[in-house]
Parts: C-alpha cells; sequence; structure tokens
C-alpha cells in the first residue's frame, strides 16, 4: 500500500501550478505546507525605494549640515510680532481673557464672549440634572 512519491509530487507540482486540486488528504496537507512557506505579502517597488530615498536624505543632511548664518534671528520679524490681549467679564460673572496674533475687533470679542457663555449654560444645566 505504499505510494510512490513521484506521483505526489506529480500532484503537488499540478495543485501549484493552478491545476485541479486533488482530493487526497496528502496532497491537501503538502498544500497547506506550500501555502505556509509562501510570503503573505510582497514588497511594493515604489515603496521599498522612497524609503530608500529618504534615508539617503537623512544621510546626505547628516554628513552636510546647513551652515548656520552669522545674523540668524535678526530682521526675520519675529521679535516684532504683538500679541493683543483682551480682558472681558461673562454674564453671570467670570473673565474671559482672548489672546490672538491678529487685531481682535469688538464683533469677534463679541462672538467669543457669546460662545463662551453658551458653553458655561450648557455645562451649568447638566450639573442641575
Amino acid at each position: 500500500m505504499l505510494r510512490r512519491a513521484d506521483g505526489g509530487s506529480e500532484r503537488l507540482e499540478r495543485a501549484l501550478d493552478g491545476g485541479p486540486i486533488p482530493h487526497d488528504a496528502e496532497t491537501r496537507r503538502l498544500l497547506a505546507a506550500a501555502g505556509a512557506l509562501a510570503p503573505g505579502f510582497t514588497r511594493d517597488p515604489a515603496r521599498v525605494q522612497a524609503t530608500e530615498d529618504a534615508m539617503m536624505l537623512a544621510f546626505e543632511r547628516a554628513m552636510n549640515p546647513l551652515t548656520k548664518r552669522e545674523n540668524a534671528g535678526t530682521d526675520d520679524g519675529l521679535e516684532e510680532t504683538e500679541l493683543h490681549r483682551e480682558e472681558v467679564a461673562l454674564p453671570g460673572g467670570g473673565r474671559m481673557v482672548v489672546s490672538d496674533l491678529e487685531h481682535i475687533t469688538p464683533d469677534r470679542l463679541d462672538e467669543a464672549t457669546q460662545m463662551y457663555a453658551d458653553i458655561l449654560a450648557r455645562k451649568s444645566k447638566d450639573r442641575q440634572s
């Protein structure tokens, strides 16, 4: 009752090539083992190339750092930035401070005050229930 090894390997090769799958248990076990050995995913060549490019760019930056300017930080406009600040009394008590890089208009201040008052009103309703 011994099977020839050549017959089993031929059936397995036919099944792996996309031919009809035999119904015997031995070939099914061999197919499962071959499937376990096959990689579950393939690497995208574009992603591999993008990763290599990013690594080489980081390497180049590390090997050739940018030169530091003598006048770095001067006349770049950052020290001239003005911070606008307004303080407003909220209805029902409390104070709100609004800060912005842009000029705070009365309309924007009223809108922010109303939004904050609505939030406080909703939270106070939650505490009473």
